[in-house]
């Protein structure tokens, strides 16, 4: 398939896939202001704390490189939530990771605090240039099991290609979503585990995660691959 991939393609991509959650009472709406993000995330009851990454008290998230996307449910509570930013690495995704600034505009402020990251995925090492983050993903229970985790995400991927076309997307997952297939159903194509060893304590963050990734050229024939379909999964 030829990677060369089109804004109608996007545009094709992204309204089947809408359509499809659409179909399963799921409504989109995005955004690029992170202090109304904040707000609205901060009262969902179940929902994890948003990482410094998207936290606009931690990180830039100037207008153009960062947004959100919120899925509503018919009654307009809100049942879905991810977010993406991009980043320029010159050096590689493991140092960008070691040294914080994925996670804090000056991480150099926290040092009584001790914040760390370990990279151990050796592919970080070759993850460079033009960076998208993909983050803070949470659905719903009660949205759970009907193979939405991949609309979605099909979703922030057209967007994210509208807007940067990245050399790279990625995402930082814990070991329960890798073994139950929640990964997997996102649509990313590789994996390894200890992508980030981190500890911020300033937010009460210690985790382990996986690194999953996709090249820019993945990311076109995923996105080439939806255009191409007469409908998307869920619209049967």
């Amino acid at each position: 398939m030829n990677e060369y991939t089109t804004l109608l393609d996007v545009s094709r991509h992204v309204g089947l896939l809408d359509e499809a959650a659409r179909r399963l009472g799921l409504l989109f709406k995005m955004g690029e202001n992170f202090d109304e993000y904040i707000e609205i995330t901060a009262k969902i009851v179940g929902k994890p704390q948003t990482d410094p990454s998207f936290r606009p008290d931690c990180s830039r998230l100037d207008a153009g490189r960062a947004f959100w996307i919120i899925g509503e449910d018919q009654s307009g509570k809100v049942a879905h939530v991810q977010a993406l930013r991009v980043d320029l690495i010159t050096t590689n995704l493991a140092e960008h990771l070691e040294s914080l600034k994925a996670f804090y505009s000056n991480p150099e402020s926290l040092s009584g605090s001790r914040p760390s990251c370990i990279c151990r995925a050796p592919a970080a090492q070759n993850i460079a240039r033009l960076v998208a983050y993909h983050g803070d993903i949470w659905l719903r229970e009660d949205f759970r099991g009907k193979g939405l985790p991949r609309t979605f995400a099909g979703i922030a991927f057209g967007l994210a290609w509208a807007k940067w076309r990245p050399d790279f997307i990625y995402a930082l997952v814990h070991t329960w979503s890798i073994e139950k297939g929640v990964a997997d159903q996102y649509g990313y194509l590789h994996r390894q585990p200890h992508g980030a060893v981190l500890c911020l304590p300033d937010r009460g963050i210690k985790e382990d995660d996986w690194l999953i990734w996709l090249t820019r050229g993945e990311l076109s024939r995923l996105i080439k691959g939806t255009a191409a379909k007469p409908q998307a999964p869920g619209l049967s």
